[in-house]
């Protein structure tokens, strides 16, 4: 693959390349989603109103995925949340993943968010090499409280 990357709309015909991307998203979190999870999440994308998804693309073939939402906040106006980014192994280090950053950006900028942010793993170093080309670390670390 060595084509123009082309960001864009996740499609109703990407279904079952996005799939494969955010099963790969998920397994190298050590997430378990059930096949209905998956549903869901991409009939909440499809609709566009709560999260929303782009894909890119080389060579015609979805390689990557971001999916983001806005989400209000007391102090300034709305952030965005890059909630997963994820590009497959055959389509790295071609600069997908800073497509996808940017076009998101793009979209946070039309709607006048006041940031865009996203969180990592600490130790996933291959994509903070980049991350900390792109934005900057501000030193927060994220807890989970179960509910």
């Amino acid at each position: 693959m060595n084509g123009v990357i082309e960001i864009g709309p996740l499609r109703s015909q990407d279904r079952a390349a996005w799939e494969v991307l955010a099963r790969g998203y998920k397994a190298f979190y050590n997430t378990d989603v059930p096949d209905q999870g998956y549903e869901d999440a991409w009939r909440r994308l499809m609709d566009g109103t709560e999260v929303h998804g782009v894909g890119a693309r080389l060579d015609g073939q979805l390689v990557g995925i971001a999916h983001y939402l806005f989400h209000v906040t007391c102090w300034m106006p709305d952030s965005c949340y890059l909630q997963d980014l994820f590009v497959g192994e055959a389509a790295r280090g071609q600069g997908a993943a800073r497509a996808l950053i940017e076009r998101v950006a793009e979209k946070a900028r039309e709607r006048g968010a006041a940031r865009l942010y996203w969180t990592t793993k600490e130790d996933n170093t291959t994509a903070r090499l980049l991350y900390d080309k792109v934005a900057r670390f501000n030193g927060f670390i994220r807890y989970d409280y179960a509910l």
